[in-house]
């Protein structure tokens, strides 16, 4: 079955957030905001992966839609690890944008989705 963007998009940035979690572990020693962002960054993809497969467009709305809360919360916690000096600049200026673009493209989705049917 073939991928499209959003899921490949979601299921990278969901690498990455893991990714990040494992270096803040081992190198920071840092598990409490880690973890927080670690389960709303893959959750992002995990909502979208449901949505793709539900049975109804409301039941699609409504995980997208939930996908759209996990990339801000996210971001929040992005916000704060970079903020208090867990991860760089570099790290942050790279992992960030990557959810902002989930979550305009998850927002144009939604919108798409209830325009098309009058939703």
């Amino acid at each position: 079955m073939e991928q499209n963007v959003i899921e490949i998009k979601s299921k990278a940035f969901a690498i990455r957030i893991i990714r990040m979690y494992k270096w803040l572990t081992e190198n920071k020693r840092e598990y409490v905001l880690g973890k927080q962002c670690l389960r709303s960054g893959t959750s992002i993809g995990a909502n979208i992966r449901e949505g793709l497969h539900s049975q109804s467009k409301a039941e699609f709305l409504a995980k997208l839609q939930i996908s759209i809360k996990e990339a801000n919360e996210t971001l929040y916690w992005l916000e704060l690890l970079y903020e208090t000096d867990y991860i760089t600049k570099e790290m942050y200026n790279s992992i960030y944008p990557e959810c902002v673009e989930l979550a305009k493209l998850l927002t144009s989705i939604i919108k798409t989705t209830k325009a098309n049917h009058k939703l």
